[in-house]
């Protein structure tokens, strides 16, 4: 991709409807608006135009906005068409503009040149995406609020802060020959203090953040017939699956997405685990498996009626995947009154419930968000992701390792080479330090035309 280049995308999404939009953004955009509109039109003011081909016939009509450089999205000329929605109309309208001088943008290759041009930060250009691909109110909120720049002065201001610590480690090391030792100075191990609770608000916000967007997921599993297809099927509020009195029903996995309180979980149910002589069933079962490796939870599905001391379980437990945590779904309480049920117990949690009748099952959805550690939206969560919540505990390990060789050793240069860590792993949020290939990963997961 060449900054230089001008580029053109369609900016609403494939399919017919009764607008749509193209966008052009580079230094040719107000000569392409000359040739194709007949026209440039006045900044920032809608005028109706015809969108002509090269023999001056309609292509399209509808209105055209052009926004000089540097008071645009991008930072660069922009000129939007707002057209017919039509597939094949706006194709027409795009290829022309090829034929005049651009090049198709490439995705997230707009917000790309917003984030090169200083228009907006790292983490404000990952909120773009997160706010189109927001799948709940909450998480609409959340990206909002880090579009703003919410989230952006939180990792500013850390920053400030490590930059403080820095400065007052850096000025005991360029003044040695001072009588005070500035590295035994009370106050600056009350700066560490202060900066580990810092860290800890930060983080409180964006691991809720994070969650918003990407949720949980769960993998339903169990012998045949213990009601996982039920219990999805309670979970999601509709039939989503076949349930039937047939053991093996599900052989594929079945996937749902759930909202719960804003955080999205999703559901897999797979096939019930059994020795199968079914050469698609026991294709089923091998799926069962590989998706409960990728889980972050797996609810393990009990009937209480005919299996009241959860043998299943006992049986398969060494088939599970030993690094993703279990909870038994102890099912059909409803038929199963007297039975003791376990939290007593040793091994992992377990909730009764009743698919059948949906008892139980919003202890269920609190004990999922209890387990990680997901709270009811608060008025100070921003969006974030992964790598954020990576970077940042990066940058708490330098800290934590400064803080470490101060009370060890007091050696300066070594206390400042870890601050200076910590301030480069912050950068990578807001986009200071950055490689190209991670820029080349966040905004190839852009929709074509953002």
């Amino acid at each position: 991709m060449t900054r230089t280049d001008t580029i053109v995308a369609p900016a609403t999404p494939p399919g017919r409807g009764g607008i749509g939009i193209v966008r052009v953004s580079g230094p040719k955009a107000p000569e392409i608006a000359a040739v194709l509109l007949g026209e440039l039109p006045p900044a920032r003011t809608a005028r109706f135009a015809r969108f002509l081909d090269a023999a001056r016939e309609p292509l399209d009509a509808g209105l055209a906005l052009f926004f000089p450089a540097p008071h645009s999205y991008t930072g660069e000329h922009v000129l939007e068409l707002h057209g017919h929605g039509g597939p094949a109309v706006l194709e027409a309208v795009v290829q022309r503009i090829l034929e005049i001088g651009a090049r198709r943008a490439q995705p997230g290759e707009f917000t790309l040149r917003a984030f090169l041009n200083d228009k907006l930060d790292l983490a404000q250009a990952e909120a773009i995406a997160d706010l189109v691909d927001a799948g709940s109110r909450e998480a609409a909120r959340a990206a909002m609020r880090s579009l703003q720049g919410e989230f952006s002065a939180m990792v500013h201001g850390l920053t400030e802060a490590v930059t403080d610590v820095r400065a007052h480690v850096e000025a005991a090391i360029d003044f040695p020959e001072e009588e005070v030792d500035f590295l035994a100075d009370r106050q600056l191990h009350d700066r560490f203090h202060t900066l580990r609770d810092h860290f800890d608000a930060v983080e409180q916000s964006a691991r809720q953040g994070a969650l918003l967007r990407e949720g949980m997921t769960v993998v339903i599993a169990g012998r045949p017939n213990a009601g996982k297809s039920s219990l999805l099927n309670r979970l999601a509020g509709y039939e989503a699956a076949i349930v039937t009195p047939i053991p093996g029903t599900t052989r594929d996995i079945v996937r749902e997405r759930i909202d719960i309180d804003g955080m999205p979980l999703h559901v897999l149910d797979t096939a019930g685990l059994r020795d199968s002589a079914d050469v698609v069933e026991a294709e089923g079962i091998r799926r069962a498996h590989e998706q409960m490796r990728r889980a972050d939870r797996v609810l393990f599905v009990i009937d209480l009626t005919s299996d009241p001391d959860a043998r299943a379980y006992t049986q398969e437990r060494e088939r599970l995947p030993r690094d993703v945590p279990v909870t038994l779904v102890l099912n059909k309480s409803d038929l199963s009154s007297g039975i003791p049920l376990a939290d007593t117990l040793t091994g992992p949690p377990r909730i009764a419930v009743s698919a059948l009748t949906g008892a139980g099952v919003e202890r269920l959805r609190e004990h999922l968000k209890d387990c990680v550690g997901f709270r009811s939206v608060e008025a100070g969560t921003v969006s974030a992701r992964r790598r954020h919540l990576e970077a940042l505990r990066r940058a708490r390990d330098h800290v934590a390792a400064a803080e470490r060789r101060l009370r060890e050793s007091r050696s300066g240069e070594l206390v400042a080479e870890d601050l200076r860590g910590a301030q480069q792993a912050l950068s990578e949020i807001t986009g200071e330090f950055t490689s190209e290939d991670l820029l080349g990963r966040i905004f190839g997961s852009f929709c074509i035309g953002k």
